[in-house]
């Protein structure tokens, strides 16, 4: 008996769940992390208190993961125990001089041109064999002094500042400095900046909710720009359009800023509101989402510049 009511219970719960899954409405967003963040693309960017969770790094990317270069030209070496090329002969030469030296004073012949008889005769050629001896190893056992190693140099970038003024809904918190990526530096957000990330983040959510092409083209980078059009091409295949109206950023922080390569990058975590349903192309009627009621996202948008020409948005990442 219990065990017909514990699977008649279970059967119940699990068509309750099925039901629930069937009437909520699907998440009208994209999903996933898309886009490049130069050489950070593979590095999750920090979390702020904008976005406190720990967001992955960029899945989607046209980027290619390198891993780090080594300078193997500035790399010590390890040291090595090579023999010196005249250690055996000269040992050999020194040990056949004093052999021969000795031999020659006991059957009281010398060095030859040196020969004599006398105790004086023998005391100068010993003397004479010492200083040789003590100047041959002087000479061959002395090893070049090997020059300490160079490693790279190393040089701390202090980071900038980051901007906190409370302008366009970007807080006053300054998250800590990241480590920097290989031949990047951290740069400082200006107010005109924060207000062209604002003004991106309204711009690129209207032009996608009208399928606007050629204003999604000013705004994003050719990679971000093939990624959102696929997916408005998916949704016309299936005969559904993604409207997103009435965006207004409601807090945002500075992840993270630098520069590379020529190019500024900024990284930025936003909280932001905005009707976003989705619609049958035809009959207009509403799919999922709440027309009457905005949603409340948080993501991360880096946006990247040339020189100093405009910032344009180059990822998205969940949040």
């Amino acid at each position: 008996m219990t065990g017909t009511t514990f699977r008649n219970a279970s059967a119940i719960a699990m068509s309750l769940a099925i039901a629930v899954m069937a009437v909520s409405p699907a998440d009208a967003r994209r999903g996933g992390s898309l886009g490049s963040r130069g050489s950070r693309t593979a590095v999750a960017p920090p979390a702020t208190k904008t976005a406190p969770n720990q967001a992955p790094a960029v899945q989607r990317t046209a980027t290619p993961t390198q891993a780090p270069a080594q300078n193997t030209a500035s790399a010590p070496r390890p040291a090595t125990n090579t023999p010196n090329r005249f250690g055996g002969l000269a040992k050999g030469l020194i040990g056949g001089l004093v052999a021969g030296g000795l031999l020659g004073m006991l059957l009281g012949n010398g060095f030859g041109a040196l020969n004599g008889s006398g105790m004086l005769m023998a005391l100068l050629q010993m003397a004479l064999l010492g200083g040789l001896a003590w100047f041959a190893f002087r000479m061959f056992r002395r090893r070049p002094a090997l020059a300490p190693a160079g490693g790279v140099a190393s040089s701390s970038f202090s980071a900038s500042p980051l901007t906190g003024a409370s302008q366009g809904g970007f807080g006053a918190f300054v998250p800590p400095v990241a480590p920097s990526a290989p031949l990047s530096r951290e740069i400082a957000i200006t107010t005109s900046d924060q207000q062209s990330f604002e003004r991106l983040l309204v711009e690129v959510q209207d032009a996608f909710g009208h399928e606007d092409y050629a204003r999604l083209r000013v705004c994003t980078t050719p990679e971000i720009m093939s990624y959102l059009a696929e997916e408005m091409s998916q949704n016309a295949t299936r005969g559904q359009r993604n409207e997103v109206s009435g965006t207004e950023l409601l807090e945002a922080e500075v992840a993270e800023a630098w520069t590379e390569d020529g190019a500024d990058y900024a990284t930025i975590a936003m909280r932001y509101q905005s009707i976003d349903v989705m619609r049958d192309r035809n009959s207009g009627a509403v799919l999922t989402g709440d027309p009457d009621r905005p949603t409340v996202t948080t993501e991360l948008w880096t946006f990247v510049r040339s020189g100093h020409g405009a910032w344009r948005l180059s990822a998205i990442q969940e949040a």
